[in-house]
């Protein structure tokens, strides 16, 4: 599976961008949901091109997942570019409270103009968008202190948009997650493959783990070593082959011959890299 090919488009996603087109005219601001991991990889262009004019806040989301100094260097990086952006993780609820404070901010000159016509008060209404598994149900749900929305850690759950009534004065419409036709960078297909924003069932799960080895032995080679017992030379001198190989043997997983099970092997350092079990990683940098 050359990584150049990572592709996953559905049907579902070219209808909610024409959701989308559809539906801006009738919320006051946009928010886009990014993972925090991978600010710029996750970061859809159609997005943007369709909502050109509107008012948007971005939220870094799974800010819990990412290095601490990665979010501060991504938030430094949004404000030089004048753009509003808020740390948030839907897990323990950090950041969550200062979501309708920088909403009313964005807004404030349109929510003078309603005081001004006796409307101080009226709700406001907010579309949150974001390519697929990043978080944004998760995140509806921590606004509303309740499970309003379907959520599961895959892709592809919610297939229609909802509108979702808060205790904030603020109401969410929630988008399906979209993902654009084509990924013109290579880096980029393979950041949303790591982070589960693309199906596994469409990938190369071996292929894909290898490369996020050889990617995490150049980032963070310490906290490799460290999670699988490995000494850092051992995982700067290999390539992602032998590196998944030596992580597969130190956890055990073998198949007849004593060869590493690289399927059982691949699984397992995906779903440790997406929860941070290795540690907090960013994998993009401003």
């Amino acid at each position: 599976m050359p990584s150049s090919t990572i592709q996953w488009f559905p049907g579902h996603m070219a209808k909610t961008r024409r959701l989308m087109q559809e539906n801006l005219p009738k919320v006051d601001i946009l928010i886009e949901v990014l993972d925090a991991r991978i600010p710029q990889s996750s970061r859809n262009p159609e997005i943007h091109r369709i909502a050109a004019g509107k008012p948007m806040l971005t939220l870094l989301n799974k800010a819990n997942l990412a290095a601490s100094e990665g979010n501060e260097a991504w938030l430094d990086a949004f404000k030089k570019k004048g753009e509003h952006a808020v740390l948030t993780d839907c897990v323990d609820g950090d950041g969550i409270r200062k979501i309708p404070d920088a909403i009313r901010e964005i807004l404030s000159e349109k929510i003078e103009r309603y005081r001004e016509k006796g409307m101080e008060g009226r709700r406001l209404r907010a579309m949150i968008a974001g390519v697929p598994n990043v978080g944004k149900s998760s995140l509806i749900n921590r606004m509303c202190g309740s499970g309003k929305t379907k959520v599961e850690n895959r892709p592809g759950v919610t297939l229609s948009k909802q509108w979702v009534s808060t205790e904030l004065g603020i109401d969410l419409m929630d988008m399906p997650g979209v993902l654009w036709p084509k990924f013109d960078d290579r880096v980029t297909g393979e950041n949303l493959a790591f982070t589960g924003a693309i199906k596994d069932n469409i990938l190369d799960t071996e292929e894909l783990a290898m490369l996020l080895c050889a990617r995490l032995a150049g980032l963070c080679p310490a906290q490799l070593a460290r999670r699988y017992k490995l000494t850092e030379q051992e995982v700067i001198s290999s390539d992602g082959y032998d590196l998944l190989t030596l992580i597969g043997r130190k956890r055990g997983m073998l198949i007849s011959g004593g060869e590493t099970d690289f399927r059982r092997a691949s699984a397992m350092l995906l779903d440790e890299f997406r929860h941070a079990t290795i540690g907090r990683i960013t994998l993009e940098m401003p």
